[in-house]
């Protein structure tokens, strides 16, 4: 081979190399656009749009406490305004009595039964406002077979409405062994546990995001 053709080769290796760190810094500064601008880049799970909360995936909106399983926690999830948008607002007093201690608004992510394949994203989007406390984000995937296995992940709602980013791979099993399996996703639930408080989370947008 020639040096001009050795040459060629390179230049055209360098091209290749930078055309694919423009198109990462093209995907990564989606992340943060809006869903309805970039839907490739995010699938949308609910703007609250429905007046019967149920969401863009078809499955409703459920408050679920320690009630279920002998706890006296109360729990309420509503459908209000928030800067001219419908959001959802999960509100309820955490107690610890009976061994209890969580209220949650919890949605199924498919109305068959079936699993939700979310491989091909890289974590969860929401935008929020609260009083203030820490809250969960919490996934349960087939591979939760006991009720009280899950995979979470913490965050802090404060007074000003906040969109964060949370990746999948911040989510830590819950009394599981087994690591998340995010192609086959069940149920995700915003979460007030493990304390007395009172809860009040407003969530406005969920979508998975790339």
């Amino acid at each position: 081979m020639t040096d001009l053709a050795r040459r060629g080769l390179l230049l055209a290796g360098l091209a290749c190399t930078a055309s694919v760190v423009l198109a990462s810094h093209s995907v990564a500064g989606a992340r943060k656009g809006d869903d309805t601008v970039a839907p490739t880049r995010s699938f949308l799970i609910d703007d609250f749009s429905d007046p019967g909360l149920v969401s863009r995936l078809g499955t409703p909106w459920r408050a679920v406490s320690d009630r279920v399983m002998g706890g006296v926690s109360e729990a309420s999830v509503t459908r209000e305004a928030e800067g001219g948008s419908a959001c959802l607002r999960l509100t309820g007093d955490v107690r610890l009595e009976n061994n209890g201690g969580f209220v949650q608004a919890a949605l199924d992510l498919t109305s068959s039964g079936e699993t939700f394949d979310a491989s091909a994203y890289a974590g969860l989007r929401l935008t929020v406002r609260g009083n203030g406390e820490h809250y969960g984000l919490h996934l349960r995937s087939a591979d939760n077979t006991r009720p009280w296995q899950s995979y979470r992940s913490a965050f802090t709602a404060g007074s000003e409405a906040t969109t964060l980013e949370i990746p999948f791979a911040a989510f830590q099993p819950y009394r599981s062994e087994k690591p998340l399996d995010v192609s086959r996703l069940r149920r995700l639930g915003l979460v007030a546990i493990g304390r007395a408080f009172t809860a009040d989370l407003v969530l406005c947008r969920i979508a998975f995001y790339r």
